[in-house]
């Protein structure tokens, strides 16, 4: 029987599920071994290779699509890396290299457990949310919906990962832009409450001084902003688009019952914490995510 609770419990299953989720699905970024494997395959630099691997089930696409979907980078960092891409490696490589390094850092983070039941329950339960999850409206959901289920569990679990972060992140993109919040300023609102680091976002992001103050001077003169502070409007603006993302994203685990729910939160806790503990995944990062929760917990 599908999971029944109500909206607001169901969108803190969500949310809890994506804290366990996205430090799986995010070693493709960090750890050396996807890097290695695009590099093996011939992109050049991270930042090609980045947007080759998360781009790639949506085919040769170029510029200006990436930077619709992905929503939040500078035009000119996507432009320089698609569609010229292409030209060094086709999608379908990109996405065989993406499974590989991501498969080879989460064996080393979780070291014999990479091969253990409890790897596969979660796979299985994550790849059943995945699949089932509604996709009218998430392009870049659908598009890796759209990819074979791999058969190896390490593998299932890192795609099915993807694909949840992929579906909760069309829903943020989604509930961003109904409260008026454009890419680039969703970066400043969220450090501005989260207390992220500025110069997090200099790197991770492409901002310099100017362009993070007038994004910064937007968001205050919209009220939204106070003495470098989020105002009350601003707090409340906040907790709306959290709480709609939570809400979008709940639907992926309607296919599952409560019980199973708690038992995919169950089996992924332990593996997360291999994971963040491991270290390739910054701390302070931009994906909008408290990874130091995850190193208190037990």
């Amino acid at each position: 029987m599908p999971m029944r609770m109500p909206m607001q419990a169901r969108g803190a299953v969500a949310r809890d599920l994506w804290r366990l989720l996205e430090p799986i699905h995010a070693v493709v970024y960090f750890a050396p071994e996807p890097l290695e494997e695009f590099k093996a395959v011939g992109y050049r630099g991270f930042w090609m290779g980045y947007f080759a691997g998360r781009a790639a089930p949506l085919g040769h696409v170029g510029a200006d699509i990436v930077h619709a979907l992905f929503y939040n980078f500078a035009y000119e960092r996507v432009s320089r890396a698609v569609p010229a891409a292409w030209d060094f490696a086709p999608p379908d490589e990109a996405l065989t290299a993406r499974v590989r390094g991501s498969v080879r850092a989460l064996s080393r983070a979780l070291g014999p457990a990479a091969d253990s039941a409890e790897v596969a329950r979660a796979a299985e339960l994550a790849t059943r949310a995945a699949r089932s999850a509604p996709f009218e409206g998430r392009a870049l959901f659908a598009a890796n919906r759209s990819l074979p289920v791999p058969q190896e569990p390490l593998a299932q679990l890192w795609q099915a990962a993807t694909l949840l972060r992929e579906h909760r992140g069309d829903g943020h993109v989604a509930a961003l832009t109904a409260a008026g919040i454009a890419g680039r300023e969703s970066h400043v609102l969220h450090a501005t409450a989260s207390g992220i680091p500025r110069d997090v976002y200099t790197p991770a992001r492409d901002f310099d001084e100017a362009e993070w103050t007038s994004r910064r001077d937007t968001l205050q003169q919209r009220g939204l902003i106070e003495d470098g502070r989020l105002s009350r409007r601003g707090q409340r603006l906040k907790a709306q688009i959290e709480e709609r993302t939570d809400q979008l994203a709940a639907t992926a685990y309607d296919a599952l019952t409560i019980s199973e729910t708690d038992e995919l939160t169950r089996l992924l806790r332990p593996l997360t914490h291999a994971v963040v503990r491991e270290g390739d995944i910054p701390l302070d990062n931009a994906m909008g995510l408290n990874l130091r929760e995850s190193l208190d917990q037990p």
